[in-house]
Parts: C-alpha cells; structure tokens; sequence
C-alpha cells in the first residue's frame, strides 16, 4: 500500500501535466458524402 500510493500521485501528476507534449489542435475532418456510421452501444453487468 505504501508504494501504490506514490506511484498513483505521480501517475495523477504526470497524467495532469501534458507530459505526452504540448497539446495539438485537432484537424478538420473532410467528411465524404455517401458514408454514414450508424450502430448503437450498451454498458451494464450481466450475470448467467
């Protein structure tokens, strides 16, 4: 317990931080006409 402690705090931190970089502004998708994405999701528990 005593190591898991620091390591998540320094996880948190660096998370938190931007260590992967300066943050980059997403580019604009060109969309194609004629393609559409449909389809549906769920989250739950289930138990058999």
């Amino acid at each position: 317990m005593t190591r898991i402690v620091p390591a998540l705090i320094t996880a948190l931190l660096l998370a938190a931080c931007g260590a992967d970089g300066a943050p980059v502004a997403p580019t604009k998708a060109v969309t194609q006409p004629g393609i559409e994405i449909t389809g549906s999701a769920r989250i739950g528990i289930v138990s058999r």
